[in-house]
C-alpha cells in the first residue's frame, strides 16, 4: 500500500510565499513523476506541476514564473515553492506519483488526501 502524505499548507497574505512538502510511503518499485494538482471551490481539479524522476519539470500557464518544483528521490519527497502568491492561487493542493509498486506490476497513481492554501489578507 502507498501512502503519501502532504504538509505545509495554510493562510498566507497575498504576495506572500509558502512551501508544500510530500511524502511518499508504503510499497514502492520505481517512481516515474510526481507532481501538484489543485482544486479551487467550485472548479474542477487542474495540473499545477510535475516532475519527472530525472528532474524535468513543467508548470501549469497560471503558476509559471511563480511556482517551483522540485524533489529528493532518494527520501521519495517532492515539493512545491510558491512566491508572490494570489487570492486565485487559494485551493486544495493535492500531492500525486506516478509509481511501480512491485516489480512487473502496472504503473498506479497515488494520491495525497490535500492541504488547503489560503491567499486572504
Amino acid at each position: 500500500q502507498v501512502q503519501l502524505v502532504e504538509s505545509g499548507g495554510g493562510l498566507v497574505q497575498p504576495g506572500g510565499s509558502l512551501r508544500l512538502s510530500c511524502a511518499a510511503s508504503g510499497t514502492i518499485f520505481s517512481i516515474y513523476h510526481m507532481g501538484w494538482y489543485r482544486q479551487a471551490p467550485e472548479k474542477s481539479r487542474e495540473r499545477v506541476a510535475v516532475i519527472t524522476i530525472g528532474g524535468s519539470a513543467r508548470y501549469s500557464d497560471a503558476v509559471k514564473g511563480r511556482f517551483t518544483i522540485t524533489s529528493d528521490n532518494a527520501k521519495k519527497e517532492v515539493y512545491l515553492d510558491m512566491d508572490r502568491l494570489d487570492p486565485e492561487d487559494t485551493a486544495v493542493y493535492y500531492c500525486y506519483a506516478d509509481l511501480v509498486a512491485e516489480p512487473g506490476s502496472h504503473p498506479l497513481d497515488a494520491w495525497g488526501q490535500g492541504t488547503l492554501v489560503t491567499v486572504s489578507s
